[in-house]
């Protein structure tokens, strides 16, 4: 058997707009070279999201590509809890410790409940992903997501300390989440276009994902600002909990 018939189906893919830096004239992923060598570790693992995004679709193809999955959840894991420190340290005190482990819960919680409906519209889309190919283009989704919420860390934590309006952290987080999720569905996007997917029908399963993370924030409240409990003794919808949040404030 040679080399090419190895090459998963995301190689024949005819859409070439696609991954980071990608030009209408670009090969698909697989058919360069550097998008065929592997990564191994935690920090290439990295610096491929966010420089070789050709290399992570054509690498999450292949039939070793647990390993690359683990990696990118664990990256998500480590940079969604860095990144809720930062929103604990406004009120500090329990935050600190309950902050990130909601964050990071929460994220990973979401991405499992609309993991099923990710793959059930890729299969309408005709994308032609297995299970675990959908599974890592979503590790990877995750992953750039957190990425970049690290990278708006610092200046969140400016106004964390400079600012005394629970209304106002919270829409500058909901801001830094928006842009981060942003980038993170268009290279998901781009993933399962490699796979022949209709992009249409996969923009349906990305209002469902920030319909289900916006109310995981309502859900696992507070995490900006302190309450008696440690979780919400009562149900409510996010748009309501944000009017109520803003009306308290003014």
């Amino acid at each position: 058997m040679n080399e090419s018939s190895n090459i998963s189906p995301i190689v024949n893919a005819t859409t070439a707009g696609i991954g980071h830096g990608f030009h209408p004239s670009d090969p698909p992923p697989g058919e360069v070279e550097s998008d065929r060598r592997p990564i191994a570790g935690l920090l290439m693992a990295i610096e491929a999201v966010l420089r070789e995004q050709r290399r992570v679709l054509f690498q999450l193809t292949q039939p070793r590509q647990g390993r690359l999955v683990s990696d990118l959840v664990f990256v998500t894991l480590v940079s969604s809890s860095i990144y809720g420190l930062v929103v604990g340290t406004f009120s500090g005190g329990e935050q600190l410790l309950t902050a990130p482990v909601k964050i990071a819960g929460g994220l990973l919680l979401s991405a499992v409940i609309c993991l099923p409906s990710l793959y059930i519209f890729s299969c309408l889309s005709g994308a032609r992903a297995r299970l675990s190919e959908v599974c890592g283009l979503l590790a990877a989704f995750l992953a750039l997501m957190t990425i970049l919420l690290i990278g708006f860390a610092p200046v969140a934590w400016v106004f964390s300390q400079s600012t005394a309006s629970v209304a106002a952290m919270g829409t500058l987080h909901l801001l830094f989440w928006f842009i981060a999720t942003g980038f993170g569905l268009r290279l998901l996007e781009r993933g399962f276009r490699c796979h022949g997917a209709q992009v249409g029908m996969m923009r349906i399963w990305t209002i469902i994902f920030l319909l289900v993370a916006l109310q995981m924030t309502t859900a696992l409240r507070p995490l900006v600002g302190t309450a008696p409990t440690l979780l919400p003794a009562t149900k409510q919808f996010f748009v309501a909990h944000w009017m109520e949040s803003f009306q308290k404030q003014n």
